[in-house]
């Protein structure tokens, strides 16, 4: 299976050429040793974001801020591009560091810090990331609103988030250091370009005077680096013009944290050979830079200590491994429904931020018997995609929060057809245009109920990137199933963030394959058989999928309501009392694991969440086990419907405390129909929760 990565918001050095590459794969056996492998990687377009984890493990506590354990360690196992080996500079090894790239949208940071996550993840480490962009393509340069950053959280144990704070800020001008300091704790390491800190760009932003002179960051370790001049030098004898040498200064910044953190670097090497395929001057210059920013760091007196953070080879059941994306994920979890179905898989799309990396990828995949088609709107979009399932294919649609409000009409089409159908949203932060680029999880009560009439949906939502693989395959496996449209909540989070996954064996996949209606199915008093479009199951109450051609099974669709059985067109009002109940019973009865509880200490407090806080309430609930503090956490899936034992889970604790990023919607929910007092603890400025401040919220909440 190949793989394709991309941002929507970001030209990483100038060049729109495509690569074809290799994915560096981590093999681990069944005694923790780590080896290296490769997956096949497809196109990797300019400004990708990608990579991610496969489902949950361990219950290792989140350690501090990564703390030198000795100074007398071995070198790492990396060597400089040009030279023999380690220099002789002291070596200390960490636990986890928290590193942030940032610089403006034009600089290439997400592809910085995708290259950096990539080297990370062949290493052995666990990782999180979090890219995080402006919506405009080009935002202003210098501002403060076109600053571009790309968090990644390492380590050699079980993570769950990007992380609080960053332990080294990478800033590339002044706008890129105003713009995240905040973030930054005492005493972290701070890289700066200062060819960038003249007086227009620090006016700019607001800065009277230099930050580097003026003692404002005498709280940080201070790296000042001329990071353009000396990216400029390095590639005199390439005859570049200064313009085109600045566009390197990215791969100089990676070279020189790549030797600070003793990242491996031939694939660096090889991708940029393979992304400047025909402009090879281009991808010398590129490895030029690269290479220059690792030896930087080797002979510079100001790097005099460099770190090893060892492989996480025992967080990670075996398998073979490699990096995902959330929407990376959700592609190939697509992909292998529709093989697992046998049914060709169509895509009726629309493009839209942070949607459209699902249509990029899919397709690429004609030979697993994908279709895409882009269509002009969002309202054709999902009009061929019900087409597509009425004529027997695994149909998707997929849109964010905005596209949702358009395709409403037709998604209740579907409810009143009973067809499957896959409605793909990855939420943003809103309303209207909202924030494009930034994550909210908002759109919960739309996908419940953002439809006229009784029109009831499943709605699923996946907790990690990787886990949008498993989620795709549980709402192929309920459309087809109960044949019903079925709701998917991402969001932007999740789509852009990345970690390690284990990529299943294809035995371990579920069959999906449904049964067609291929005879008639009722005999009329007469004894003549005929066709009942809307004779249902008695186990699943879904009615027969006929796909049209098939002779005798000719039969009446359309959006009025239809008689039981014959489907025929039927305005009586017992008929459609009738109809209505069903088609409620039919989600009420969708088979759904039961909700587990983890609850080690009998807690009187309970955290419920769903989709992408799983990571931070996670993490948030190991900080406070860690210091003694008792406290549950269940984790919500399927949100329509509820977990048969969410009522009785919930009534065994004094207090429920939902985080969500949004104004309560599930505690909207489970109050109403649980009558529950949940506690809401709501964010919605874009970002997702830090661990510390739920942690804080937590202990509150238990002590209130």
């Amino acid at each position: 299976m190949t793989s394709q990565v991309s941002s929507p918001a970001e030209q990483a050095d100038g060049s729109d050429e495509a690569v074809v590459g290799e994915q560096r794969a981590l093999l681990i056996d069944e005694e923790g040793r780590v080896e290296e492998g490769t997956v096949e990687e497809g196109t990797v377009e300019e400004g990708s974001t990608g990579d991610g984890r496969a489902g949950e493990r361990g219950a290792t506590a989140d350690t501090a801020p990564g703390t030198a354990t000795g100074t007398d360690a071995a070198p790492g196992t990396a060597t400089g591009p040009s030279s023999p080996g380690p220099g002789p500079k002291e070596v200390r090894r960490l636990s986890r560091v928290i590193i942030r790239f940032a610089g403006d949208s034009g600089d290439g940071m997400q592809l910085t810090g995708d290259r950096f996550t990539s080297e990370t993840a062949s290493f052995g480490n666990d990782l999180s990331t979090l890219p995080n962009f402006p919506a405009e393509i080009r935002a202003p340069a210098g501002t403060l609103p076109g600053v571009s950053s790309f968090q990644l959280h390492f380590a050699d144990h079980d993570i769950l988030t990007p992380g609080d704070a960053p332990n080294v800020l990478v800033a590339m001008n002044p706008a890129a250091l105003k713009a995240n300091i905040a973030d930054v704790p005492r005493g972290a390491d701070i890289i700066v370009n200062t060819d960038e800190f003249t007086k227009r760009p620090m006016a700019k932003v607001g800065y009277p005077a230099s930050p580097l002179e003026d003692g404002s960051l005498d709280a940080y370790q201070v790296h000042p680096v001329p990071l353009t001049t000396l990216t400029i030098e390095a590639l005199k004898e390439f005859g570049l013009s200064r313009k085109e040498a600045e566009r390197s200064k990215n791969m100089f910044a990676l070279g020189l944290l790549s030797w600070m953190y003793h990242r491996p670097t031939e694939n660096t090497e090889q991708f940029l050979r393979a992304k400047f395929a025909k402009k090879p001057q281009i991808a010398e210059a590129n490895v030029a830079a690269f290479r220059a920013g690792w030896n930087f760091g080797e002979t510079t007196e100001d790097f005099a200590v460099s770190y090893e953070v060892e492989p996480a080879a025992t967080a990670f059941p075996a398998g073979t491994y490699r990096n995902i994306s959330g929407n990376l994920a959700l592609s190939y979890g697509l992909v292998a429904a529709g093989r697992q179905a046998d049914l060709p898989l169509y895509l009726g799309s629309y493009p839209i931020t942070p949607a459209s990396d699902i249509l990029h990828e899919l397709s690429r995949h004609k030979n697993f018997g994908v279709r895409t088609f882009q269509a002009e709107d969002e309202i054709a979009a999902i009009g061929a995609a019900l087409g597509a399932a009425f004529g027997g294919s695994l149909a998707v649609t997929t849109t964010s929060g905005p596209g949702v409000a358009l395709k409403s009409e037709t998604i209740g089409l579907a409810v009143s057809l009973e067809l499957p159908l896959l409605v793909i949203a990855i939420q943003r932060g809103g309303p209207s245009t909202g924030l494009p680029t930034k994550t909210e999880q908002a759109d919960l009560l739309q996908a419940m109920f953002g439809r006229n009439g009784e029109a009831p949906v499943p709605v699923i939502a996946p907790r990690t990137p990787a886990d949008c693989f498993d989620a795709a395959l549980d709402a192929a496996r309920i459309a087809v199933t109960y044949r019903t449209p079925v709701f998917l909540l991402s969001d932007g989070y999740l789509a852009n963030g990345s970690e390690p996954w284990r990529i299943p064996e294809t035995g371990e996949l579920p069959d999906l394959r449904p049964r067609f209606a291929t005879a008639p199915n009722h005999e009329l008093a007469d004894g003549t058989e005929v066709f009942w479009p809307y004779k249902r199951d008695p186990q699943t109450l879904a009615r027969p999928w006929a796909v049209p051609g098939t002779p005798g099974l000719e039969h009446r669709i359309g959006g009025i309501e239809k008689q039981d059985g014959t489907g025929n067109i039927s305005y009586d009002p017992a008929n459609h009392d009738f109809m209505v109940r069903t088609r409620q019973a039919k989600i009420d009865g969708i088979d759904v694991p039961d909700l587990h509880t983890d609850d080690p200490d009998q807690a009187r407090t309970l955290v419920l969440g769903w989709g992408s806080t799983y990571g931070p309430i996670t993490a948030a609930v190991r900080r406070l086990r860690k210091d003694g503090v008792p406290i549950a956490q269940a984790h919500l899936r399927h949100l329509n419907p509820f977990p048969a034992n969410l009522g009785e889970t919930l009534h065994r604790y004094d207090k429920v405390v939902v985080p969500e990023m949004n104004l309560g919607q599930l505690a909207l929910l489970i109050r109403a129909k649980y009558l529950v007092d949940a506690v809401s603890y709501n964010q919605v400025n874009g970002m997702p929760f830090k661990a510390e401040q739920l942690a804080t919220a937590l202990k509150e909440a238990i002590d209130a």
